[in-house]
């Protein structure tokens, strides 16, 4: 894709990495050249504090003395991960009951990216959800900070309710509508 913009063009690409503690990441052109900077503001105000590494994403660019850079995200695909990596209890469940769940607004308690898992609560509701780093991924996210807002599906696990999806609050309120 490579539409003419304003002040720049629209690039399809690979988010090469993004670091939400340095604040900004890379992205990868599908037409090549150069990196692309993506800074962390750009990506907060597409709804979301980190971007998993692999994700498609489309962003409006433009060209600066110090190269490339991102102004604005106008979309993100998670990275193909397959449902049965890293967490054996999302195997157990049918592709068709999780998209079936239904979305829930809540606020992430806490996320520790080094232990791979933390917890949110949804709006109204005082039990946990647990969240794994690998349905993080799957969701396109690298990180969660605490009081991030978030929209998710959630399914009963062995231990508990489970995370299965985890989208930007923006995401979830413009599926919402649709």
């Amino acid at each position: 894709m490579n539409d003419d913009i304003e002040n720049g063009e629209t690039l399809h690409g690979r988010v090469k990495w993004f670091d939400p503690g340095k604040g900004f990441g890379f992205v990868v052109a599908e037409t090549g050249g150069a990196d692309i900077l993506l800074y962390a503001n750009v990506l907060r105000n597409f709804g979301q504090n980190s971007v998993a590494d692999g994700s498609e994403i489309t962003v409006e660019v433009q060209e600066t003395p110090r190269g490339r850079q991102a102004l604005c995200v106008l979309d993100i695909t998670a990275p193909a991960v397959p449902i049965q990596s890293g967490l054996s209890d999302l195997a157990e469940f049918d592709p068709e009951e999780l998209a079936a769940a239904p979305l829930e607004p809540a606020r992430v308690k806490w996320f520790d990216k080094a232990k791979g898992f933390g917890f949110a609560n949804v709006f109204g509701l005082e039990e946990d959800i647990f969240v794994h780093i690998e349905v993080l991924r799957r969701s396109g996210f690298a990180d969660l900070q605490p009081g991030e807002a978030v929209g998710l599906r959630a399914v009963q696990g062995k231990r508990g309710r489970m995370a299965m999806e985890i989208l930007s609050w923006e995401t979830a309120l413009a599926r919402n509508e649709d």
